[in-house]
């Protein structure tokens, strides 16, 4: 039975990889990943890592995502593991359905389409037909070597000769033109590379999905791309991708440059973790494939007008994609100069990414570009600018975060206006009681117990907040090395914790001491449960995070006025009145 690849997609989404290999061997947080000693092979020293979306032990090698966990650990085949994991989240497995396995073998069949078609390009290369492009190639510095890793070829002069060719081995026209190869005229079929350099396109698994074609002398466009087809898509393709995924995982770096030149010529250099998009500026498809190999991709840049632009442009799409774990460096070339053209004179690429700068630090100067500053009206619309920039990360805590440090710097910027006072330094407000905060860790802590889902969602969150020493701090521990499993209810997952040593007596304080706020109970909603982590969350971390998620929650009101949302206004005002107090009472929870 075929699995349709969509359906594969949403059971990886649905079952976190790091509790469920948690089952078979002890994990610890290794930045935002985890590692432990690997379940395959007897070792004392941890090099088993596991990453958002596969796992991987440097040494032994076991490499892979749940589905193959599960087929190696316990013997199982590809479609029990299916099931199993199906069970587990609550997903019922697709009936055959014919056209899937119709489109799968028209998918495998265009797979051979272009590699046969790949082959054909690296023959022409090698042939008397391909000598103009192996000069070219020779004469932008690239070896015999990086030219055979990256199976570039010579599409020829076109006028048929690739349908020619291909259709010995039983390759017919449609399938040519189904593969991005040929366009079909009204009257004719064409070929839409002729007198190009070929650049196969692959995706993660190293399969060619499509390619890029340079025109050698003057014709235009420069650079072709494959049109979009059933196996190429230009907004989720990462050129070089297949080869940078490897690196990564072997310690390089993950840069992203703007070319396909760009890119080889890193690889030639030893920077074999650089990639590139396919002619447009970075997409939020492929943000989220560069986050998915590193948690800190660079993006670097050419040192021109161009450069600059797709710099704003890729921070703007980043912004709502932004999470803690997830970070952006950029780096920029110096002035007329691209990896290729810096490398070829001999430059070095290394002080350009020792130079790189975090996210908040460029959105900051990409904002002010252009923005007077002499006018209140121009202060007052550049803050604007910043807030609202801020107000673009959907976490809650990192825009709090990103908040603070945009204005710290305005107002660096902006000074104090001349003939002012010097500001009153403010009254020192009180840090609540211990008693306070373990009470607020408990009432957190009891929020999880009762809704595992939540856990789940919170899990790194709850592993970087800051809790009282004790039993707060035993429970939470216990909690993140045994969390729940996917659609586990909070009675299984409390006699799962329960049955660990030393944690019986911390769990019966979170769950048995006075009055639990009503988004604590079992019975709790899941917008209750949610808002009232929240609330404790946004205490425990202070009033930074209680002040923004009060600006957040105004925002919200303004723009719908509705009864509920006032009333929160009004609760997290009153917070954070008593947060400056050191008060704190358990009836003033959100929910």
């Amino acid at each position: 039975m075929a699995i349709p690849p969509r359906f594969l997609e949403e059971l990886r989404a649905r079952i976190p990889l790091a509790p469920l290999i948690g089952r078979a061997t002890r994990l610890t947080r290794a930045g935002r990943n985890w590692k432990g000693c690997c379940p395959f092979h007897q070792e004392k020293t941890p090099s088993f890592y596991v990453y958002d979306d596969h796992f991987h032990c440097f040494g032994c090698g076991a490499h892979g995502d749940a589905v193959s966990f599960l087929m190696q650990r316990e013997g199982l085949s590809f479609l029990e593991a299916v099931e199993r994991l199906a069970a587990e989240a609550g997903l019922e497995l697709p009936r055959p359905d014919p056209e899937a396995a119709r489109r799968q073998a028209r998918a495998r069949d265009l797979h051979a389409v272009l590699a046969a078609a790949e082959a054909a390009f690296i023959r022409r290369l090698a042939s008397p037909e391909g000598r103009a492009a192996r000069e070219y190639l020779a004469g932008r510095g690239l070896t015999p070597e990086i030219i055979a890793r990256f199976g570039l070829g010579w599409s020829g002069e076109g006028r048929g000769a690739l349908a020619a060719e291909l259709r010995a081995e039983g390759i017919e026209l449609p399938q040519l033109i189904e593969a991005g190869l040929m366009q079909a005229r009204e009257d004719r079929a064409v070929d839409l590379f002729f007198r190009r350099v070929m650049f196969p396109i692959r995706d993660r698994a190293g399969r060619t999905i499509g390619f890029g074609g340079r025109s050698l002398g003057e014709g235009q466009p420069k650079y072709v791309n494959s049109p979009e087809t059933p196996l190429f898509s230009k907004r989720r393709s990462l050129y070089g991708i297949d080869l940078a995924r490897e690196a990564v995982f072997r310690g390089a770096r993950l840069i992203v440059v703007e070319g396909y030149m760009d890119v080889i010529a890193l690889h030639q250099a030893g920077l074999a973790g650089a990639v590139a998009p396919l002619g447009t500026a970075l997409t939020p498809e492929q943000l989220e494939a560069l986050w998915a190999i590193s948690p800190e991709p660079v993006l670097c840049f050419d040192g021109d007008a161009a450069g600059a632009r797709a710099m704003a442009r890729a921070a703007e799409v980043a912004l709502p994609l932004l999470r803690p774990e997830r970070r952006l460096l950029f780096a920029s070339l110096p002035a007329g100069e691209d990896p290729d053209s810096l490398l070829r004179r001999g430059g070095s690429m290394e002080p350009v990414l020792a130079a790189a700068r975090p996210l908040h630090e460029v959105l900051f100067d990409l904002l002010r570009e252009g923005q007077g500053l002499a006018a209140p009206e121009e202060r007052a619309a550049f803050r604007k600018r910043l807030l609202a920039a801020a107000e673009a990360i959907p976490d809650r805590a990192l825009a709090a975060e990103y908040r603070r440090e945009l204005l710290d710097r305005f107002h660096a910027l902006t000074g104090r206006p001349r003939g002012a006072p010097p500001p009153k330094p403010a009254p020192p407000r009180p840090r609540p009681g211990a008693q306070t905060r373990l009470e607020q860790a408990r009432l957190l802590l009891a929020t999880l117990l009762h809704h595992p889902w939540l856990f789940l969602e919170e899990e790194e969150r709850l592993a970087l907040t800051e809790l009282p020493a004790g039993p707060a701090a035993a429970l939470r521990a216990a909690m993140l090395a045994h969390p729940p499993a996917a659609r586990q209810d909070a009675a299984s997952w409390q006699d799962q914790l329960r049955r660990t040593a030393g944690v019986g007596e911390a769990l019966a304080w979170a769950l048995t001491a006075p009055a639990l706020p009503a988004g604590a109970l079992p019975d709790a909603p899941p917008e209750e449960a949610a808002a009232c982590f929240r609330h404790f969350h946004a205490r425990l971390q202070g009033e930074a995070a209680l002040l923004a998620e009060l600006e957040a929650a105004r925002a919200e009101a303004r723009a719908n006025p509705s009864p509920e949302l006032l009333a929160r206004v009004q609760r997290l005002a009153e917070a954070c009145a008593a947060h400056r107090r050191g008060e704190w009472h358990a009836d003033s929870a959100e929910g």
